[in-house]
């Protein structure tokens, strides 16, 4: 693994960290860790548990995700399979549930990000909006309808 990386270390061992997880894990690779911190603070409202330039660990509503630069899987075989590529995760939609989905549309226009879909209330209960990452993920952020929404 090759690291770029200039901050004092996380508090928390990468083993202990490991060992730490359960259940279903997310890990976007991206190719810079700044840009797709950015999106996900700024545009999605996450909060941020530790960044680095090589790392990051990503909160919002209980569900943890995290990023690595594609430099840190210099050795891990899956890099081959992102590499040059423009868009990644096709296929896959990444839902923020319970969230405001209004709001997430605004901050990303405000950016000037991909808004691939706007805001529209869903058939199976939900507003919701589809916005593209710098590295071409797709973010689907939605809440339940209210009463009388349709």
């Amino acid at each position: 693994m090759s690291t770029k990386s200039t901050k004092e270390p996380w508090s928390v061992s990468a083993p202990d960290f490991g060992k730490s997880l359960t259940g279903l894990g997310i890990n976007l690779l991206v190719k810079e860790i700044e840009p797709s911190l950015a999106f996900a603070t700024d545009v999605l409202g996450a909060e941020t548990a530790y960044w680095n330039e090589d790392f990051a660990v990503l909160k919002l509503g209980g569900v943890s995700w995290m990023l690595h630069a594609d430099h840190t899987y210099s050795d891990n075989p899956y890099l081959g399979a992102v590499q040059g590529l423009e868009t990644r995760g096709m296929g896959v939609e990444l839902q923020l549930y319970n969230q405001d989905p209004d709001a997430a549309e605004a901050r990303a226009r405000a950016r000037d990000c991909v808004v691939f879909a706007g805001c529209l209330n869903k058939p199976h209960g939900l507003r919701e909006c589809y916005l593209l990452d710098p590295d071409g993920y797709c973010w689907v952020v939605s809440r339940p309808l209210r009463d009388g929404e349709e």
